[in-house]
């Protein structure tokens, strides 16, 4: 798809990069993004790629703003308190960022209305970034993008640590999924609401977990459109995918493993 004069000079920075291109800029434009979460990473991930020109974007959340969530958060104001943060953000990112569609669910992400929202977009999502702050919800996601075969791009942040994976078990089938590292039946002690962090901690993931995604999209579609070698620039999808990141905010350190596939998981065994 060929870009206008207008999108030519808003993206040009991007555009310059050998890795993007126009045709890489076309990409992100035809590309389709699901965001869980809408909380510190989701504000902030669903920001960089509606301003890196992703044409679709699906926001789903069903918390409401309240004041403790500022500082993190930062599409937010004070205005916005009570607000849904799937509708408040959409609504202001719509505002913000015309080349961009954006659709917003006020409600939180379950098995049964994962499979009537991955169901009713056809064709399937490109991308689902697991932005949530809930142990359940994570397996929710994890289950939904090993069962729809959509590459998962899950983040976290707590206190001074943050990780990031990606998921597609397709393209990497010897690497693993979230559950074969987190069994849905282990004990979770801490939750968001019980640990501190600090709004740059959730931001540097968020951003991470943005330029992660840009990557993958490139890449992915690189190889559907059997021109990667056309692409000798562009990154390799199979160097992120199966990738845990460790990020120690206090220390600035990162730490990087292979996610190993459990024989066993519940979950993508039978993928």
């Amino acid at each position: 798809m060929a870009l206008s004069d207008q999108a030519f000079m808003q993206y040009s920075r991007q555009i310059l990069l050998p890795e993007v291109g126009e045709r890489g800029q076309s990409i992100f434009s035809q590309s389709h993004v699901l965001i869980v979460g809408v909380g510190g990473l989701g504000n902030l991930a669903a920001q960089y790629l509606a301003a890196a020109g992703i044409g679709q974007i699906t926001l789903i959340d069903g918390d409401i703003i309240e004041r403790s969530n500022l500082p993190r958060q930062l599409l937010f104001t004070v205005e916005d308190l009570g607000g849904n943060k799937a509708h408040v953000a959409a609504k202001k990112l719509m505002r913000a960022y015309s080349d961009s569609h954006f659709n917003s669910f006020q409600r939180y992400l379950t098995a049964d209305n994962g499979v009537e929202l991955f169901n009713a977009n056809q064709p399937k999502f490109d991308l689902v970034l697991d932005c949530s702050d809930n142990f359940s919800v994570r397996q929710v996601v994890n289950q939904l993008a090993v069962e729809h075969k959509v590459t998962l791009v899950s983040a976290s942040a707590a206190n001074f640590q943050g990780q990031l994976l990606s998921v597609n078990q397709q393209q990497c089938p010897d690497t693993g999924c979230y559950h074969c590292l987190y069994p849905s039946d282990m004990s979770v002690s801490q939750s968001c609401q019980t640990v501190g962090v600090l709004g740059p901690m959730v931001g540097t993931l968020a951003s991470m977990q943005a330029l992660m995604s840009l990557n993958l999209l490139l890449s992915h579609n690189a190889k559907a459109d059997h021109q990667i070698d056309e692409l000798k620039t562009q990154v390799d999808s199979n160097q992120l995918l199966g990738q845990l990141y460790r990020f120690d905010g206090a220390k600035f350190t990162w730490r990087q493993a292979k996610l190993a596939r459990d024989p066993d998981c519940t979950v993508c065994r039978a993928s």
